[in-house]
């Protein structure tokens, strides 16, 4: 895994659902590094411990990196203007594994969905299924739409798409795919490896908090299978990304 910490230009933040912000941000090195699946580390002005954003998207000079303001760090950087300089350590993490000739589905759930932009770019007509609460909270739909022709969006109140969950499209459409991808909050990622068990093999991207991002401060463990037995891994260098039935969904 190479990575390294570079100063990036602000170039846009944008605020496109509620408390849900759009960056992009530029540097001539790493956006060109970056995979499908991976994240950064954003040092935030006053703070301490950086930020880790997954990467929604990349270009050879780029990134795009949605984030949601869910505390004092997160709503620094939503109030940061473009032309701003930001230090950012990148790329990081092991992202999704997409092998052409295959038919993929992405699943997202809420602020997991960012990441599976990037990674369904590297798919050949992708399947995309994204979840959110409601419809104040729906994000990227145009964006995906640019990738695939099957895009279905589901709210958990029916305010927008399909009354239900993520699973319940998923369940419709297992027999026209071959592999899974799957990033969002725990519940969502345990009831996506249940529908695929036995029947497609599975990809999940876990969420979880972090400091340093490389390995080194062990905040980020969490409880895995291996060839050895149990054992506890770390989600920002063993992951983000682990296959579906190596994960303990606690």
């Amino acid at each position: 895994m190479k990575y390294d910490t570079r100063i990036f230009k602000l170039l846009k933040n944008e605020e496109i659902a509620d408390g849900i912000f759009d960056w992009t941000v530029e540097n001539d090195e790493l956006p060109a590094m970056a995979k499908c699946g991976q994240f950064v580390n954003i040092k935030v002005p006053t703070r301490t411990l950086r930020r880790p954003i997954s990467i929604c998207d990349a270009g050879d000079k780029t990134l795009r990196l949605v984030f949601q303001v869910k505390g004092e760090g997160t709503r620094i950087m939503s109030e940061m203007k473009a032309g701003d300089d930001v230090e950012i350590l990148a790329p990081l993490g092991n992202g999704f594994k997409i092998e052409k000739g295959k038919r993929y589905c992405f699943v997202g759930g809420g602020i997991g969905v960012p990441p599976l932009l990037f990674s369904a770019k590297q798919a050949d007509n992708p399947i995309v299924i994204t979840g959110f609460r409601n419809k104040d909270l729906v994000i990227l739909q145009d964006d995906f739409k640019k990738v695939s022709d099957k895009v279905y969006l589901a709210t958990d109140d029916g305010s927008a798409g399909i009354h239900g969950f993520v699973t319940d499209v998923l369940k419709d459409h297992l027999d026209e795919i071959d592999e899974v991808c799957a990033c969002g909050p725990i519940p969502m990622l345990k009831a996506v490896a249940d529908v695929c068990k036995g029947k497609v093999n599975c990809q999940v991207s876990l969420e979880e908090r972090m400091g340093c991002g490389i390995g080194a401060c062990l905040v980020c463990a969490c409880k895995t299978k291996t060839e050895n037995g149990e054992a506890m891994t770390h989600v920002c260098k063993n992951g983000p990304v682990y296959n579906a039935e190596e994960v303990f969904y606690e």
